[in-house]
This record gives structure tokens, C-alpha cells and sequence, in this order.
């Protein structure tokens, strides 16, 4: 045990008295129970001991069972998200010294040296009886979901990953997580590890399943608790099947939980407690807000338990024992500052008692000398009725060196645009200053979202 917790998520599992519980994925389930009599490894776990392992499976499934069996036997577990580009992968590779691959894919897929070891991992487990004792303290290695350029590797602990999950009681049998996130990425890591560590089942999302085949099918399991970003979550109530689910909790988080999004699933779900979260890779999971309003009260700035903050310089800084230790490469930044605390890079406006998020420091537009937050354009254009979601980004000016463009997703019976276009100009100017409100506005079908969850923000 360390401090208290459990050295590993077998030991975890082994401990909780909820293993009838179940892990479904899009073409298979296992049960908790299973996983602890069985492998899904061939029961060749013991050749990775001490060893840096690549998680890079297609299924999530797959995966969610590799982390389950490697923990505390793996010396470092590096999740290979879905998305993960083929020419960054020799960088993470070699960031993270991997010295075997556990995946369902073909070696074909990869770059195998002789020395390397590759394993087979499936969606199904196979009955095992095999010495199962941790043996090290496993890092867990979580790129960063950045849309451009290489990916950065934050080093994270099972520690770190549930500091903020309350456990001991397990939580009742009628409750059944989901997550629009994939479990290799920090959001659908937070509630993989809730669902196990807390005996529930969880349904897992995957990248290649259209949204309303997501919806209908966590309808049929009885999903009660689901998690994911504003940009799912707005996608998610645009299709019929949000229909299919009637859950009792959601949570936001990755992305700023504007008061329209968060009005619109109280709308939509009345009988369900609506909740956003700060978390990040690096910082973890900081606070939750559940009063239903955009933003978080001042106080929580010094008043959140187990978890330090500040405001410098607008930025949200952060120092707890869920945030990440460092990153991993050659040549790469500091994590974490002299003091401790992560630099979030999210821009924070008081107002009255109230923090509100304007956006990420980096993605500032430059009109004129006059800093424009894209998210800030976003959530007023947002507040009109027939918009459904909104991407504002920047474009070269001679004149002003950038000028704001906004891309909108309205309903699908919206035919006058004309109309519309005035009556979106006219909310951004009373509600904005002139250098932030659009230069143009256009009508999409749909807007580009990552596998993150997260709108892909660029440049035009």
C-alpha cells in the first residue's frame, strides 16, 4: 500500500466488493470479477516487469484490460490515444524509452526493433492463475492533446490520477458511469479509474462509433453518471439519440462550460445534477462547480481542499498531489515552477465574487494592440437561440495585423441566414467592444472537433 491506497489496479479490484460490475465496450464486456481470475494477456504480464510498455490498441476495451493487468508490474504504461499520428510516434517512443508494445493491431502497424517486445492484447480474458504482486510503483505516461506540433508526455502516478476520487464506500449498484472521452486521455482516464476504484460499471466510448450509436447504446446499459467536453456535449444535444439517455449526473470539463451550454442540459435534463470541473493533464482534476452557473466562486481559490491556487499575472496556477511530476524527452520544459504550481495557461477575469474563464493564454487574436479571447466571442454568439455551436478564430489583416471570423452551427431549419447574420452582429455589439466582434460570420454544417473532444482551433 502507499499512503493508504492501493499499489496497484489489481490489488484495487481485489478489494472491492462490487465485481459482478462490468466493462463494455462496442463489441464486447467483461466483468470485474473476470479480470481478476483471468488474463487478457496470455498471461505474459510477467514479461514486461520493470519494463516501459506502449499501450496502443484500437478497441479501448483493449486497453482499459492492459492497464488493469500492468499496473504495478509495468515500470512505465505509456496510453497511445486513437489519434496518436504515426510520424509522432517514433518521438514518444523514444521520449518515454519503450522497450515493449502491447496492442490488438498488427506489427505491421509498427516499427518493431528485434530487442522489442510486442504482446497481443484482446477484448476478451481467458482464465489465469498466475503471481499477480506488484512490483513497482508504474508511472502512467499521458500525451497532451495539443492540435499542433509533437505531443508533450506528462508523467503521472495511479496515485496522482485518483487523488481526487473518494473511496471507501463503494457507490451503489444502480449507478453506471460513461464518457464521451477515450480512457487514454486524461478526462476518460479520471472516470475509468472512478468506475473501478468505486465498483461501478462503465461504459466506454470509442473514436471510430458515430455519437448517436454512443448515446443509444449507453442508453441501453442504464448510464446514470456521464462525463465529456461543452464542444460533446453540444454536439450531443444536435443529435435525436440524447434522448436515449436519462442521466443523473453530468460533468463538463476540458473546455469552458459557457451558462448557455449549461442551461441548455439543465433544459434537457431536468432530473440531473449538472457539474463542471478545471482539470487538466498536467494540473489534475481541481475543482468541481455544481450551482449551475458559468465560472467559480473567488473562494474556492483558497478553500478547495487537498488542493493550493493562485492567480498570477490572470493565469490559474496550481499545486496538489494530482497534478502531474514532470514531462518526459529530452530537451523538454519544466512542468512545474520553483514554488511547485503548474501554470495552467487559463486566463482568469474576476468579477464581482466570481472567476470567469476568457480562454487559453496562447490563443489569444491580436486586433489592432487589442486582445481578443476567442471563447469570449464564442459564448455570445452562443446565447442566441438558433445557434447550436461556434468557432471564432482570427485572420491576417494588413490593416489591424488580425481581425476576428466566426464559423456557426445553427438548427437545421434555419433558412433565413440574412436574418440571422443581423441578429448575431447585433447581440455581439451590445454585448462586446467593436475589435471583438466578428468581421465576418459563416454558416457551417458542422465544426471540426478533435478526438479529445476539444474544437480544433487554427488560423485561418
Amino acid at each position: 500500500m502507499l499512503h493508504g491506497k492501493p499499489l496497484s489496479l489489481w490489488h484495487a479490484l481485489s478489494d472491492t466488493d462490487r465485481l459482478a460490475s462490468v466493462l463494455v465496450g462496442v463489441h464486447a464486456s467483461v466483468t470485474l470479477g473476470g479480470l481478476t481470475r483471468g488474463s487478457a494477456l496470455g498471461c505474459r504480464a510477467q514479461e514486461l516487469s520493470g519494463r516501459s510498455v506502449l499501450i496502443a490498441t484500437k478497441e479501448p476495451l483493449a486497453a482499459a484490460l492492459a492497464l488493469i493487468e500492468l499496473d504495478g508490474i509495468a515500470r512505465r504504461l505509456v496510453l497511445g490515444p486513437p489519434d496518436l499520428s504515426p510520424e509522432h510516434l517514433p518521438f514518444v517512443m523514444d521520449s518515454a524509452a519503450v522497450e515493449a508494445i502491447v496492442s490488438d493491431r498488427s506489427t505491421d502497424d509498427f516499427d518493431v526493433p528485434g530487442d522489442q517486445r510486442f504482446i497481443e492484447c484482446g477484448t476478451s480474458v481467458q482464465p489465469a492463475h498466475y503471481d499477480r504482486g506488484a512490483t513497482c510503483r508504474t508511472e502512467w505516461i499521458l500525451l497532451t492533446s495539443g492540435t499542433t506540433g509533437v505531443p508533450k508526455l506528462a508523467v503521472h502516478t495511479l496515485e496522482s490520477l485518483a487523488g481526487a476520487i473518494e473511496r471507501g464506500t463503494p457507490s451503489p449498484t444502480s449507478v453506471v458511469w460513461s464518457t464521451f472521452y477515450d480512457i487514454r486521455r486524461y478526462g476518460g482516464v479520471q472516470i475509468f479509474l472512478r468506475a473501478l476504484l468505486t465498483g461501478t460499471s462503465l461504459v466506454l466510448s470509442s473514436a471510430e462509433e458515430r455519437t448517436s450509436d454512443f448515446l443509444a447504446r449507453a442508453g441501453s446499459h442504464g448510464v446514470t453518471h456521464i462525463s465529456g467536453t461543452p464542444s460533446h456535449w453540444r454536439r450531443a444535444l444536435m443529435d435525436p439519440s440524447a434522448h436515449e439517455i436519462a442521466p443523473r449526473y453530468v460533468r463538463l470539463s476540458g473546455e469552458i462550460a459557457d451558462q448557455t451550454i449549461l442551461n441548455n442540459l439543465f433544459s434537457f435534463y431536468p432530473e440531473a445534477k449538472i457539474a463542471h470541473a478545471f482539470a487538466s493533464t498536467e494540473a489534475g482534476v481541481a475543482f468541481e462547480v455544481t450551482d449551475g452557473l458559468a465560472g467559480f466562486p473567488a473562494s474556492l481559490i483558497a478553500n478547495t481542499p487537498d488542493v493550493q491556487m493562485k492567480v498570477e499575472e490572470g493565469s490559474l496556477r496550481i499545486r496538489s498531489a494530482r497534478t502531474a511530476e514532470r514531462y518526459l524527452g529530452p530537451g523538454v520544459e519544466s512542468l512545474k515552477d520553483g514554488d511547485g504550481f503548474v501554470d495552467s495557461g487559463d486566463m482568469l477575469d474576476l468579477r464581482g465574487d466570481r472567476y470567469y474563464f476568457e480562454g487559453r493564454r496562447d490563443g489569444v487574436i491580436n486586433v489592432g494592440g487589442f486582445k481578443v479571447h476567442p471563447e469570449e466571442v464564442e459564448a455570445v454568439i452562443n446565447r442566441h437561440p438558433k445557434v447550436q455551436m461556434s468557432l471564432v478564430r482570427g485572420r491576417k489583416s494588413p490593416v489591424t495585423g488580425a481581425i476576428v471570423i466566426a464559423d456557426v452551427v445553427t438548427e437545421t431549419d434555419c433558412e433565413e441566414f440574412d436574418d440571422l447574420h443581423r441578429d448575431i452582429l447585433d447581440v455581439c455589439r451590445k454585448a462586446l467592444p467593436l475589435h471583438k466582434v466578428p468581421a465576418t460570420i459563416r454558416f457551417v454544417p458542422s465544426l471540426p472537433v478533435a478526438q479529445t473532444g476539444k474544437l480544433i482551433r487554427r488560423r485561418a
